[in-house]
């Protein structure tokens, strides 16, 4: 966002009017859900601060009762000390005390690019607001990994510019900002095109869906085979009915002969295979297949390897981290893995606080997309790409879901999606059945409600 804001400056737009754009699309938006009311605006010596500056101007134009609490006077001659000086109303001590008085409080004391902890005096002021507005993202935020840096306070409202940062949609930062405004302040898009962002929403126009020709058929809409085991049967038939509602023209669960009669008692529009694998594996037009959902660990340890010694396309989930835990290099030649963050330590190691980084590095070793599942679900391709989901709704996380999504991906891999692509909507779409299944529904519910998802596409 610094070199988005310097390329803007250098191409003619002079830093103060960004710096005023912004303060009255806090300002809007501020008086778009709030009455007038006693506020404090908490001033940091940077931009965030000369931001906050204009806030306090505009809204006092406009009749708020607003004073300014200064954390520390902006450095001579920059933008911010500017917006500082036309300033001209009350000033209180930066005190938690003068924080807990005001009915509304304005935290523009440091923005996205903080690179340390917050010191404990600004923590406390903050924490003693009864109700708060962030200006870019609640003090003490990380704007890249969305953890706090000692503390970060509860916003009811975050304003933020031109882009949105991984900090704003990765947990716990999405849920400090409560409340999130984009606001358009005048940075063209064209400064984008030299810093060649990585990382996204993971929001449709990211991807296309398939589409499908007059002339398609069940073959042409691609084949999706899914490992089944003797025990978690209905982990399979779950991955089967996502598969199938995904797009994929036929789906066969291939299985032990002792699981057969139970797959078969199934859906009647999926075919069981009870036939050794060696053998299905000879019909060179199932390349898609889905393993590890109720497959087992020791099948898993069979299968996969089967699978891939193969050349087939492989969406690898469940079972196959425990199988190849701590042994990451025997997943390489999977097309996607999908662990959830147990899975993901299990086979790859700690996660750490910066998980983007982390699955990134993940996915680049294994050469795979790599889903990590979650609320903020992060989906890595191996040649650094990432997109972060906020889609789900919290409904979502009930057991079975995850083998709903690999079907998914597998169904949307056989019409012909690259794997990064093929995740990013199999995930998209996921969530946003979740939430017209509404709250209280059950894994089976997914795959009813997609149709209402892509409809919605």
């Amino acid at each position: 966002m610094g070199r988005a804001d310097a390329a803007a400056i250098a191409s003619g737009i002079p830093g103060p009017v960004l710096m005023e754009n912004a303060g009255r699309a806090i300002a809007r938006a501020i008086q778009a859900r709030f009455r007038p009311c006693r506020t404090l605006v908490l001033a940091g010596p940077g931009n965030n601060g000369g931001d906050g500056y204009v806030v306090a101007r505009l809204l006092a134009q406009r009749g708020w009762p607003v004073s300014v609490a200064v954390l520390a006077a902006p450095r001579p001659g920059t933008d911010a000390a500017g917006a500082a000086a036309r300033w001209r109303g009350p000033m209180k001590p930066f005190t938690p005390q003068e924080s807990a008085r005001a009915d509304l409080v304005i935290d523009a004391v440091f923005g996205a690019g903080l690179a340390r902890n917050l010191d404990p005096a600004v923590a406390h002021t903050l924490h003693a607001a009864r109700r708060l507005v962030a200006v870019d993202v609640p003090s003490g935020l990380d704007g890249t990994t969305g953890m706090p840096r000692g503390y970060a306070p509860q916003a009811a409202l975050t304003v933020t510019f031109f882009r949105l940062k991984p900090g704003h949609l990765l947990l716990p930062g999405r849920d400090l900002c409560g409340e999130i405004v984009l606001a358009d302040i005048g940075l063209p898009s064209s400064v984008l095109a030299p810093i060649a962002p990585r990382t996204f929403a993971n929001v449709p126009g990211l991807w296309s869906l398939p589409g499908l020709a007059g002339a398609a058929h069940k073959y042409s809409r691609g084949h999706v085979s899914v490992l089944g085991g003797t025990e978690m049967t209905g982990a399979a038939q779950l991955a089967a009915m996502g598969a199938r509602r995904a797009g994929a023209g036929m789906l066969t669960i291939a299985c032990p002969p002792g699981a057969a009669s139970v797959f078969r008692a199934g859906n009647p529009g999926v075919i069981v295979n009870a036939a050794p694998l060696a053998e299905q594996l000879s019909d060179q037009r199932r390349m898609v297949w889905v393993c590890g959902p109720g497959l087992g660990v020791e099948a898993a340890a069979v299968g996969l390897p089967a699978l891939l010694d193969a050349g087939r396309v492989v969406v690898g989930d469940a079972d196959v981290f425990s199988a190849f835990a701590g042994h990451p290099e025997d997943l390489v030649g999977c097309a996607v893995l999908t662990p959830h963050v147990g899975e993901f330590v299990r086979a790859f190691g700690m996660l750490g606080a910066d998980r983007l980084i982390n699955v990134r590095s993940v996915a680049r070793r294994t050469r795979a997309v790599v889903l990590l599942k979650g609320a903020d679900t992060i989906i890595a391709a191996p040649d650094g790409r990432a997109a972060v989901n906020a889609s789900a709704p919290p409904w979502l996380a009930t057991a079975g879901t995850g083998d709903v999504l690999a079907g998914m991906i597998g169904g949307l891999l056989a019409q012909g999606m690259p794997a990064w692509e093929a995740t990013c909507a199999a995930v998209y779409l996921h969530g946003r059945a979740a939430a017209h299944a509404g709250p209280g529904m059950v894994a089976e519910d997914i795959p009813r409600a997609l149709a209402q998802s892509f409809a919605e596409i």
